[in-house]
């Protein structure tokens, strides 16, 4: 099978082209590198750009940040940040709720914070904490099943914002418009381009999955079950 037609090709980060907050591995790498001699690459992450940039040892390429909140490119070796949405946020308002879901559900051993607040907007609620050891993120819901079961509670409580499950151990809980298909509109619009000139790769296509608004979009997508095929999968698509 060939996507050679294909013009951009779109990225998840954790969980599909490496372990969830760990570095970029030298294999996958070394495709990228290939991949950015034939097509144009871009990230449509969860995590914050400058967060993302590190992560993939600085590896140049547009990323796309806050499920869209966040924009921007590499110019002269170095992060620029091109676009970035704010939305305000009642912190009080949002620890009472987050309370009340911890005391629903039996959530009151946690490590650090009960939410995480990013200069975006955009909330994460760490079922284990701010602080937890990757280790036990990794360890608590590899599947999603823990998450999924009160994903729609999550829901109701956070019912003005898109709730997405995020990470590991999370959920991710985003001002709207703001998801992953958003984000790619946005940039192909400003790339005078069209769903049909991107394929997109990632890790969760479920129930509340961060990257559950691309099926049925006319985006071509690819799911990865385990990162570490990605860079086989990848180079037999587009490299072979």
């Amino acid at each position: 099978m060939s996507y050679i037609t294909k013009k951009l090709i779109a990225m998840d980060l954790d969980g599909t082209i490496t372990q969830h907050k760990s570095a970029l591995s030298a294999v996958c790498r070394k495709v990228l590198e290939e991949l950015t001699l034939r097509y144009r690459l871009f990230m449509v992450c969860a995590g914050g750009c400058e967060r993302v940039y590190k992560q993939m040892g600085e590896f140049p390429l547009d990323i796309i940040g806050f499920y869209g909140m966040q924009y921007s490119t590499v110019m002269d070796g170095k992060l620029v940040i091109q676009e970035k949405h704010t939305e305000a946020v009642d912190r009080e308002d949002i620890l009472v709720r987050a309370e009340a879901l911890r005391t629903e559900f039996g959530f009151d051993n946690y490590d650090g914070d009960c939410m995480e607040f990013h200069a975006s907007g955009m909330l994460t609620f760490p079922i284990l904490g701010t602080t937890a050891s990757l280790e036990k993120k990794l360890l608590y819901d590899p599947d999603r099943k823990k998450r999924r079961k009160y994903f729609s509670r999550v829901q109701e409580v956070f019912d003005d914002y898109t709730v997405f499950i995020g990470g590991t151990s999370s959920f991710d809980i985003v001002p709207r418009p703001y998801n992953k298909l958003h984000a790619i509109d946005c940039y192909l619009r400003d790339s005078g381009l069209e769903r049909v000139d991107v394929i997109y790769f990632g890790d969760d296509f479920g129930l509340g999955g961060n990257d559950s608004d691309i099926p049925g979009s006319g985006i071509e997508f690819v799911r990865i079950d385990d990162y570490r095929e990605f860079p086989s999968i990848a180079r037999r698509m587009f490299l072979e």
